[in-house]
């Protein structure tokens, strides 16, 4: 009975030591990271080519944040086409031809003019372009998206030394707090108002 014992204290001290709990997160830090992950959320409802082209393109148009006055009309130049591009991918959409092959095309208000496959039309009524045509909620869905990609551009520091490189404490706040409030709000309007459009630069789903 003795040797149990001594058995079971020999291993009750062998045993490592439990590990110690996290350290508590800062509110700082969880904030930052709450921050980083809305950002990425967001960055999902753009075109993934117009994202693409932004991350590559601002640093060369900003100079890495150190605009003159040449580089920062570019910059302005540069955030219109993009934004416009995003307003016109929303209107764009996807759709699965006879033949088994993905189509792209341009939403109107009698239907889908696609692009890259024009006598689809002629092909029967198999494909019914008309269920394609133009709503309101596309127009909300673009609003939205040039909203998401200004909120985006915001948040860049090459754009915001560009645009505003000595901010005074009220800009500060607002490049601070604008940003976030109109990502929740483009967030939840997406959620009220979704689209199950799947145009350029947008995942195509499998039933598609």
């Amino acid at each position: 009975m003795s040797d149990l014992r001594q058995r079971s204290s020999i291993s009750n001290l062998d045993s490592p030591p439990p590990p110690p709990p996290p350290p508590p997160s800062r509110p700082s830090q969880s904030m930052l990271s709450q921050a980083l992950e809305s950002s990425a959320h967001l960055a999902n409802l753009l075109p993934t080519g117009t994202l693409l082209a932004f991350q590559l393109l601002t640093p060369v148009f900003t100079n890495n944040g150190s605009c003159d006055m040449v580089t920062r009309n570019m910059t302005l130049v540069l955030l219109f086409i993009l934004a416009f591009s995003c307003f016109l991918a929303s209107f764009t959409d996807s759709i699965k031809a006879s033949d088994g092959q993905v189509y792209y095309g341009f939403a109107t208000s009698r239907g889908m003019w696609l692009f890259d496959y024009p006598t689809v039309a002629a092909s029967g009524p198999a494909i019914e372009l008309s269920k394609y045509r133009l709503r309101l909620v596309d127009l909300v869905h673009a609003v939205l998206s040039v909203l998401v990609f200004a909120a985006v551009a915001l948040r860049d520091k090459n754009v915001v030394s560009c645009l505003y490189p000595s901010p005074g404490h009220e800009v500060q706040e607002v490049l601070d707090i604008v940003p976030m409030g109109i990502g929740l709000i483009s967030s939840l309007l997406f959620v009220i108002f979704p689209t199950k459009r799947h145009g350029i630069g947008y995942p195509i789903t499998r039933d598609r």
